[in-house]
């Protein structure tokens, strides 16, 4: 009996994560192309352009720089830089540039939420009048289309518009690579995806513009440590969609090390079970009752931090599978082995496709990363014909010391730091098992732990 109430739950529980695998698989194929559009560059939204700052004087005077250089009337746009508890010359540089400061003090509300809460009552009250106001990060750097951008996609009839979050020090270290892979690809497989098929955008914490107006009539109030999804959240519940200008491109600093990383994302998703616990089943019973696909798939994306641990077993069952075939696995044993395995094969080539689609590799880096996928059919065989797990590793071992090798004599040296990054990434993925794990426990902590910037990268740079 016991042991089939263990089946059944597993199975159960296998047949959830591939459900919700399938679907964001599905999805993302719906990336690989951009529709077509007419846009319309007409300058016409004023935007209020707000940087919330604490201590980011190494980077903040390149920001502002990329910000003035906008291919924008400059009487369309004003920039405000909150010096949000500042202890350095934040301000001091920030003034230099002509632009409006406003320094903030205080030390009961702490965090961006507060700070960009503070900053929109002041703007509501001024004589000058904006169409929207507009994000940023002060690490970012803002290409010089990205208000035109913005402004063409708001002149479709969209009230709030994510811009391309990029990386800005892609190769600085294996973490800011891990990193860059993640945008790059969700920012193709997810969010140009979702534009594509009429589902809602996310906001993903900078780089986008809100309109005054609906900013006014919902309130901000986001000031949880993940603004930006409970904003989202707001949204979709009053049946606004976040819109998609793939082209309108800001370039965040990644983090360089992992103790910065899991800092970081732990409070991404401290932040994500928060809002999780509060959206969750007001977006489910919303999307159910009115029959809005975006407002379920907006439900599905908010318990993330669940999806993520789900994901986590799963892939060290699928390892198991691999190396100990068992029936266990009920997936593997409803599709066949093959079939499996070539589903995770596709899983694996899809991000580094997109990234191809995007530039951001090259065509032979894509190659030898197809070449790769033979692993899960090879290793395998060669595994049967040895008597223990060492020399199942060992073979592991020599099958990418080969294809480093390989990557190193045909591709160079460039190419193979970054394929030996890109199979790191996977190292990086499972990282997100532990922080999330971290995070939920830490959900009702609300201290706001910045990340320090550190790379003053200019806009030609990048």
């Amino acid at each position: 009996m016991g042991d089939k109430v263990i089946y059944a739950t597993t199975a159960i529980f296998q047949l959830v994560v591939f459900a919700l695998m399938m679907y964001y698989f599905i999805l993302a194929f719906f990336g690989f192309k951009r529709k077509s559009e007419n846009k319309n560059y007409t300058p016409t939204k004023k935007f209020a352009m707000i940087v919330a700052a604490h201590n980011e004087e190494v980077v903040i005077g390149k920001l502002i720089e990329s910000m003035l250089n906008q291919n924008y009337p400059r009487e369309l746009f004003d920039i405000f830089v909150i010096a949000d508890n500042c202890t350095d010359n934040t301000a001091k540089i920030a003034r230099k540039y002509g632009v409006y400061v406003y320094e903030r003090f205080n030390k009961e509300q702490k965090g961006k939420g507060y700070a960009l809460e503070w900053m929109f009552d002041k703007i509501f009250k001024m004589q000058k009048k904006y169409d929207a106001v507009a994000i940023f990060d002060a690490d970012n750097l803002v290409s010089k289309n990205w208000c035109k951008e913005i402004n063409s996609k708001m002149l479709e009839g969209y009230k709030v518009v994510q811009g391309y979050i990029d990386s800005k020090n892609p190769n600085d270290s294996w973490i800011a690579s891990s990193y860059s892979i993640a945008f790059w690809t969700q920012n193709r497989m997810y969010q140009l995806a979702r534009s594509n098929v009429g589902l809602s955008n996310q906001i993903g914490g900078t780089g986008f513009a809100i309109d005054v107006d609906i900013l006014k009539k919902f309130g901000w109030g986001a000031t949880c440590l993940t603004e930006d999804l409970e904003f989202s959240c707001k949204l979709i519940l009053n049946d606004e969609k976040v819109g998609w200008a793939h082209d309108a491109i800001i370039y965040d600093e990644k983090p360089l090390t992992l103790k910065q990383s899991w800092v970081q994302r732990r409070r991404w998703m401290q932040g994500f079970t928060d809002v999780a616990s509060r959206y969750f089943f007001k977006l489910l019973k919303k999307g159910i009752k009115e029959r809005k696909w975006f407002v379920l798939d907006c439900a599905l994306y908010v318990i993330q931090p669940f999806f993520t641990l789900m994901i986590g077993v799963s892939t060290i069952l699928s390892f198991i599978q691999s190396i100990v075939p068992s029936h266990i696995f009920i997936i593997s044993y409803l599709t066949g082995d093959f079939t499996f395995k070539l589903i995770g094969v596709m899983q694996f080539i899809i991000t580094p496709l997109m990234m191809k689609l995007d530039k951001k590799i090259s065509a032979g880096l894509f190659w030898m990363l197809v070449f790769y996928t033979s692993n899960i059919f090879v290793l395998p065989i060669f595994a049967t014909q040895v008597d223990n797990y060492i020399q199942v590793l060992f073979i592991d071992l020599v099958f990418n010391v080969v294809f480093l090798l390989a990557t190193a004599l045909f591709l160079g040296k460039k190419k193979l730091i970054m394929f030996f990054r890109f199979l790191l990434y996977g190292v990086y993925t499972l990282t997100w098992i532990p922080i999330t794990i971290g995070g939920m426990l830490r959900k009702n902590n609300k201290e706001w732990n910045p990340t320090k910037h550190v790379r003053n990268i200019e806009i030609c740079d990048v």
